[in-house]
């Protein structure tokens, strides 16, 4: 059986193997791969395409296919390489302006479906142009399964929750320049939510693996087979297992917090309350830093200071206004073993979004042990019983959000909801029974579409 993935990003373990740089979003694509690869007994024949907007990822893998043979393949902007285990086809995508669809990304993508000829393709996620610039390349809509991640759709109509209008309406220097205000941010996002509705309007088959994410597709496409499908995550975090001996004190661990909807700037509000019982608590927050600040030279600190979006703007405000420059430490992007290690460092995960489906980062944390607060929204709810292995607030109410990181800094109950947590992610996320079940989903579409 020949599958092929389409994938938003360059796999982690792909990077690695061409030793270049890479990003670490999307892991559970990292764990499913890494399950694939090790199955002797799989009788997959794995195909991987992805976007790339940079030099070193183009001269990287040209230099793969040149040893391949694959000397003229990049005639299209289509590059073909082997890695160890599989064919790829890295193709050049303007990354930047996903709001902007190219339909010059069709004829790449029926470059790479004449060459790779598979049974089945495997689109992951439906946020980006290339996805429908596949779904409608193919014309076998029967043989494509789309596999939900985020729904722009969703994000657009709830993107500038909890920002005064004064913040959404400001734009600086640097949202001039990129014409992304927080206000262009959300309209892109509405742009975005166009594209996915004509990409599931192609597809037959959506896998999920949430009450919201089911709903939301069926509305968007009534006919098409949903099949619920969880996810795994990546291999270290089914390793190990927090302990509140070895953490620190009352500290929190937020993922992201780059743009609105990962709701930094609620955290940002609910810190008074917290510190209010515990003035040494800390907020390590990990991904980019939007702050715009250096402790460098005076050059670093003009470029920051230049480069720092209005969001960026409103949250050193907060940060300032409330006095949390002890508080809040920016990690800056971490790797795999550098986030399982702050992970188990830190007291409580918190999850403060304005919408998620099922957030990457709640269930590594869960799969540690670790004892969690999340919104209750989007997905999430599917994710945790209440009380039980985890806790749920009220989504926006910054008083429930203080009150439930307070109780999760309860020995006894943190150590209790960690060890369900851990329980209830380690079935969820089985990596040989989710693998299973995908494979009987590729079976089930080839079956009726014989």
């Amino acid at each position: 059986m020949k599958v092929l993935w389409l994938c938003n990003i360059m796999l982690p373990e792909i990077a690695r193997e061409l030793n270049i740089s890479y990003s670490n979003r999307e892991g559970w694509l990292s764990g499913l791969y890494d399950h694939i690869m090790k199955d002797e007994n799989t009788d997959i024949e794995l195909l991987i395409c992805f976007p790339f907007d940079d030099r070193e990822t183009q001269n990287a893998i040209k230099a793969k296919a040149k040893s391949d043979s694959y000397k003229d393949i990049d005639v299209k902007n289509v590059i073909k390489f082997n890695t160890a285990h599989s064919t790829c086809y890295g193709f050049r995508e303007e990354l930047t302006t996903p709001e902007k669809y190219d339909a010059g990304l069709e004829e790449l993508m029926q470059f790479i479906l004449q060459d790779a000829n598979p049974d089945i393709v495997h689109i992951f996620g439906s946020e980006f142009p290339h996805a429908l610039a596949m779904a409608r390349a193919s014309g076998r809509r029967g043989r494509i399964l789309l596999s939900i991640q985020g729904l722009c759709g969703k994000i657009a109509d709830v993107y500038t929750e909890g920002i005064p209008s004064e913040i959404i309406e400001s734009e600086t220097f640097r949202d001039i320049v990129k014409n992304d205000s927080i206000t262009q941010q959300k309209q892109k996002f509405e742009q975005r939510a166009v594209y996915e509705k004509e990409l599931f309007s192609l597809v037959n088959h959506i896998s999920g693996r949430t009450n919201f994410d089911k709903e939301a597709t069926s509305y968007l496409n009534p006919n098409a087979a949903y099949h619920h499908l969880n996810e795994n995550m990546r291999e270290s975090f089914y390793r190990g297992r927090w302990n509140s001996n070895d953490c620190e004190p009352y500290t929190i661990f937020l993922s992201q917090g780059d743009y609105p909807i990962k709701g930094f700037h609620l955290l940002l509000k609910a810190m008074p309350k917290i510190l209010l019982k515990y003035p040494e608590a800390r907020l390590y927050v990990a991904g980019n830093d939007i702050l715009g600040s250096s402790r460098y030279d005076v050059i670093n600190k003009l470029k920051k200071k230049v480069k720092i979006s209005s969001y960026g703007k409103y949250i050193k405000s907060l940060i300032f206004k409330n006095q949390l420059e002890e508080n809040v430490i920016m990690t800056g992007p971490l790797d795999e073993e550098m986030m399982k290690e702050r992970f188990l460092k830190s007291s409580v995960f918190i999850c403060p979004s304005i919408i998620e489906n099922s957030p990457n980062a709640l269930c590594e944390a869960m799969l540690l042990g670790m004892p969690v607060v999340a919104a209750a929204v989007g997905g999430i709810p599917c994710l945790i019983n209440d009380c039980k292995d985890g806790l749920l607030y009220e989504p926006g109410n910054i008083s429930d959000l203080a009150a439930a990181v307070q109780i999760a800094w309860n020995r006894e109950t943190a150590e209790e909801i960690g060890e369900a947590a851990a329980k209830r992610a380690l079935k969820r996320h089985n990596r040989i029974l989710n693998f299973m079940e995908l494979m009987e989903i590729y079976k089930e579409i080839i079956k009726g579409n014989k």
